[in-house]
């Protein structure tokens, strides 16, 4: 499973599970070392990590360097599919939704490779996919927010019925152009939710990172 640590990958693993065609063997995300967050989404490897157990899965990460060129990413990539090929894994799922040009790019990336992709939630309504999120048990919190595309009063909020009312026209209910990330905290496969508290939110490059904490020693997790 490429795991991007958020709600669309959460809900892509459900489906591929639920489908019963394949047989899910670990999760696959890109790390930034320098920060030891996920990229993009900003998430804590700590907390990356609780996810995995959270999910009974192996958790494979791949460091990327920082700054990191598309070459050097491409090069990091191609070892760890050619390492998940040798222990016999056949399939990449991803959890992308409409973006052609990405699909595309999955596609050619893993040619040749010996490993076929499958994109469980490909051109599903993304008000649809929004509202079966939050039905299903998903909860996540927004890690990440493209200034450029929306609203700061966006970062840090819990990804609930109240987010999606209030989101402004022209951003995508799952945020799939990119207009925001989320980090994935319980769902209908997590053996038990991950309590967290929501921390700083910081600007960077244009975009607005908050923190999401695990909580250590029995703290419950923060409220909507």
């Amino acid at each position: 499973m490429s795991w991007s640590s958020g709600k669309d990958s959460a809900l892509a693993l459900h489906h591929a599970l639920a489908a019963g065609e394949v047989e899910v063997t670990g999760l696959l995300t890109t790390v930034n070392t320098e920060f030891e967050r996920v990229a993009m989404h900003g998430v804590r490897r700590s907390l990356l990590e609780q996810q995995a157990a959270a999910l009974g899965l192996p958790l494979h990460v791949v460091d990327l360097p920082w700054p990191c060129s598309n070459e050097v990413y491409e090069q990091l990539m191609s070892t760890a599919v050619t390492a998940a090929v040798s222990a016999g894994v056949e399939t990449m799922v991803f959890g992308d939704l409409f973006l052609e040009d990405v699909r595309r790019y999955r596609k050619r990336m893993l040619e040749g490779t010996g490993l076929r992709p499958l994109f469980p939630l490909w051109q599903r309504p993304t008000a649809e996919l929004a509202r079966e999120l939050i039905a299903s048990g998903v909860r996540a919190v927004v890690t990440c927010v493209d200034r450029a595309q929306a609203p700061d009063a966006l970062a840090g909020r819990w990804y609930d019925q109240d987010f999606l009312s209030e989101l402004p026209a022209g951003v995508d209910q799952c945020g799939e152009h990119g207009e925001f990330h989320t980090v994935v905290v319980d769902g209908p496969d997590f053996s038990a939710a991950i309590p967290v508290t929501i921390g700083d939110t910081v600007v960077r490059d244009g975009f607005l990172f908050t923190d999401v904490i695990p909580a250590q020693g029995g703290h419950h997790a923060a409220e909507r």
